[in-house]
C-alpha cells in the first residue's frame, strides 16, 4: 500500500490512492468481534474477486482476552497474511502498544480514543487517527447495548478507509445476523452506516482497490475446516465419529451439520477412543468413515489405528495440529505431530500421511485421502494445522459435478475372496462389504491380532513376516504412483527450502523476494509425507543448500521433524533443518534471515 501523504486537495477532501494490496491488522480482546472484522473483510475480497489471506490469534482461555485478526487482500496473488501491517486497528491501549511494531513506517494507526492514549514517541513514525469509537456506537445504537457493536461501526471506519462496497458488506452483515432477532440486525445495520458515515477526521489519503487481475468467474470464500469438512462430504464419506478439542472442533460441527443432508450421520462419542473405534466400525461396513483430533486426541487413538492397519482398514483421520506437547497451546500453530502421525504407536503399523498447503488444497486433499484409503485398505491421516484451519482464502468454485462422488458399496456376488490375499503382488486386496456373498461360502473375519488370508488368528511366524511386508508392500506401490513435487523457480541452484502444510505461501514469497534481489533460491514442497514421493533425490541434488522450514523443535539433532525424516531417507548431509515454535507463523523476512545464516553457518563447517 503507498506509504506516502499529501495535503488534501482545496476542497478538503482526503486524496484517493489506487492500491493493488493492503495489509490490515485488528487488535482488540476477543470478546470484542475482532474476529468478526476479518471475516467480513475477507469475505468481501473473495466475492470481489481479490486475492485474500488471513492470519488470527486468539486467546486459550474460556474467558477471553488479547486477540488478532490480520487480513492481506491484493488485487494479485496474495501468498501468506503479510510481514507488516499498513493500517493497525487498535481498541485498548495493549492492543497499540503490542502491536504498533507490526505497523510498517508510514503506516495508519486507527484506534479507540475512549480506550487508546498515544505514545508521543510513535507519533513521528506512524499517521495517527483517534476516534471515540466505543462512544459512537454506544450513540450510534442505543444506551442499551453498550458498545457491543463497536467491531461493526469499526469495519464501516475501515470502509469508508478503503472504499470498499458498501451493499456487499450490508449483505453479508444481513447474512451473519439474519437468523437472530431483527433488532440485533437492525444495530449492526445502524453500527455500520454510523462508522462509514463517520468523519476519519484528519487522514489524509484514502484508498481504492485496483480491479482483480485475476477474473475467475465464481469463487469461495472459507477457512481451511470448512474446505476440509466439505471436501470429506464431496468424497462420498456419509459417517464420522469424534470428540471435540481445539481446533478440530469446526470440522465436527459442520459435518454434524452438514451430514444428515446427505444421508450421512456424525456421532459425537464419549471419548477419543470411541471415536476411532466407532468409524472403523463404520469403514468395516463398507463405506470410508472419517474422524478427527488435535495433537492430544491423536495420542488417544493410536491404539486403535494400530488394529486399523492390522486389520487392513480404510479409515480418514484428520489431525488439526496445534501446539504441545499435552495440552500445549490450543490456540497456537504447530508442526510438530509428523512424528506421532508417521510413526505412532507400537509395532511395524504403516499408514498414510498427507499434508494440505492453503485451504483450496484442504478440500482436495480430503478427496486423494478417502481415494487412497478405499484402494490401499489403510488409514490415511491428514495433517491440517491451526494456521490453515482458521485461515480464510478464496479459491476458484470447484467442478463439483466432476469431484463429487458416490463410494456405496458394492454388493455384487463374489465367487471367492480372501480379505488378506498373499497372492497379490502389491499386497493390495480389495475389500468387500459385511453382506456381499461369497458364492464359495468361505467369509474372512477382521481382527486385531495377526492372522492367516481369512482373517483367523494364527501365531505362525512366517505368516507374521508375510503379513507384515504385505501392509508395507501397499504403501511402497502407492509410493510409486505418486507426482515428484514440482520445484518454484529453478530446478537448479544455491538454495532449496523445502516445507509442508501452511507454510507453502510464506516460502514462495520469500523465494520470489529472494530472486528479486538476485538470490538463487528456488522452493519444493511435499503434500505426501509417507510414504515419500519418489525423485526427491534427483530434485536435491541440483542444490547446495536443502533448507526444511518447519514448525516445529529441532530436536536432539537439529532437524525438525521433516528435515530428520529426510535425512533418514536420503542420507544427504546438504539437508538442514530451520525451525521455530514460537506458536506463529512463518513471516518472509524470517525465513531469508534464517536461510543465510544458516547457509553461512554450512559454510563455515566446510
Amino acid at each position: 500500500m503507498s506509504s506516502e501523504t499529501l495535503p488534501p486537495p482545496a476542497g478538503g477532501s482526503p486524496k484517493v490512492s489506487p492500491i493493488k494490496e493492503a495489509v490490515i491488522r485488528i487488535a482488540g480482546n476477543s470478546q470484542d468481534g475482532i474476529q468478526a472484522i476479518g471475516g467480513f473483510l475477507a469475505r468481501l475480497a473473495g466475492r470481489s474477486e481479490q486475492e485474500v489471506m488471513t492470519f488470527m490469534t486468539i486467546p486459550a482461555t474460556i474467558s477471553g482476552g488479547p486477540s488478532i485478526f490480520q487480513v492481506r487482500i491484493g488485487s494479485g496473488e496474495v501468498l501468506s497474511a503479510g510481514d507488516e501491517a499498513d493500517v493497525l486497528l487498535a481498541f485498548y491501549q495493549h492492543s497499540y502498544e503490542d502491536h504498533i511494531s507490526s505497523l510498517r513506517a508510514g503506516g495508519i494507526v486507527l484506534y479507540d480514543s475512549d480506550h487508546v492514549e498515544p505514545k508521543p514517541q510513535w507519533q513521528q513514525t506512524y499517521h495517527h487517527l483517534g476516534i471515540p469509537i466505543s462512544g459512537l456506537t454506544v450513540e450510534a445504537i442505543g444506551g442499551t447495548a453498550k458498545d457491543k457493536g463497536k467491531n461493526i461501526f469499526a469495519l464501516g471506519l475501515v470502509a469508508k478507509m478503503f472504499d470498499l462496497n458498501v451493499p456487499k458488506l450490508e449483505k453479508l452483515i444481513g447474512e451473519r445476523f439474519g437468523g437472530k432477532d431483527a433488532s440485533i440486525l437492525n444495530n449492526a445495520l445502524a453500527a455500520f452506516h454510523a462508522g462509514y458515515s463517520h468523519s476519519l477526521g484528519n487522514v489524509l489519503e484514502t484508498f481504492k482497490f485496483v480491479d482483480s487481475q485475476r477474473k475467475t468467474g465464481n469463487q469461495v470464500v472459507m477457512n481451511g475446516n470448512d474446505a476440509l469438512a466439505y471436501g470429506l462430504i464431496a468424497a462420498g464419506v456419509r459417517f464420522g465419529a469424534g470428540y471435540p478439542i481445539t481446533p478440530w472442533s469446526d470440522v465436527m460441527e459442520i459435518l454434524r451439520r452438514e451430514l444428515p443432508k446427505y444421508g450421512g450421520t456424525f456421532v459425537q462419542c464419549e471419548d477419543e477412543i470411541a471415536s476411532i473405534s466407532m468409524a472403523m466400525g463404520a469403514s468395516y461396513a463398507g463405506r470410508v468413515a472419517v474422524t478427527g483430533s488435535s495433537g492430544p486426541g491423536i495420542s488417544l487413538k493410536t491404539e486403535a489405528l494400530g488394529w486399523g492397519v492390522m486389520a487392513e482398514m480404510p479409515l480418514v483421520i484428520c489431525d488439526i495440529q496445534r501446539g504441545g506437547p499435552s495440552t500445549g497451546m490450543p490456540t497456537n500453530v504447530e508442526q510438530s505431530d509428523l512424528n506421532i502421525a508417521c510413526f505412532g504407536g507400537h509395532g511395524d503399523s504403516p499408514r498414510v500421511v498427507l499434508a494440505p498447503a492453503s485451504v483450496e488444497d484442504c478440500f482436495y486433499v480430503a478427496i486423494e485421502a478417502v481415494n487412497i484409503a478405499r484402494k490401499y485398505n489403510v488409514p490415511v491421516i491428514i495433517l491440517s494445522d491451526q494456521a490453515i484451519a482458521t485461515r480464510i482464502e478464496a479459491f476458484p468454485e470447484p467442478n463439483f459435478e466432476k469431484v463429487c462422488q458416490d463410494i456405496s458399496p458394492d454388493l455384487t456376488p463374489v465367487p471367492d475372496h480372501k480379505a488378506y490375499d498373499l497372492s497379490t503382488p502389491d499386497g493390495v486386496t480389495p475389500r468387500i462389504a459385511p453382506g456381499t456373498r461369497v458364492l464359495s461360502g468361505r467369509y474372512s473375519i477382521a481382527t486385531g491380532l495377526e492372522h492367516d488370508e481369512l482373517g483367523h488368528p494364527t501365531g505362525s511366524p512366517k505368516m507374521h513376516m508375510q503379513m507384515t511386508a504385505k501392509r508395507r508392500k501397499k504403501l511402497q506401490a502407492l509410493a510409486a504412483t505418486l507426482p515428484t513435487p514440482k520445484v518454484y523457480g529453478p530446478p537448479e541452484g544455491n538454495v532449496l527450502l523445502v516445507g509442508w502444510g501452511s507454510t507453502q505461501g510464506p516460502i514462495r514469497e520469500a523465494v520470489d523476494r529472494a530472486r528479486a534481489a538476485g538470490d538463487s533460491v528456488s522452493s519444493l514442497h511435499i503434500t505426501h509425507l509417507s510414504p515419500l514421493p519418489p525423485g526427491l533425490e534427483n530434485v536435491f541434488s541440483g542444490f547446495n543448500n536443502i533448507l526444511v522450514v518447519e514448525m516445529n523443535d529441532e530436536g536432539l539433532y537439529g532437524f525438525g521433524q521433516l528435515g530428520g525424516l529426510l535425512r533418514a531417507r536420503y542420507c544427504d548431509p546438504k539437508i538442514r533443518g530451520i525451525t521455530k515454535t514460537d506458536g506463529l507463523t512463518w513471516k518472509v523476512r524470517d525465513i531469508l534471515d534464517r536461510a543465510k545464516s544458516n547457509v553461512a553457518a554450512g559454510m563455515r563447517k566446510l
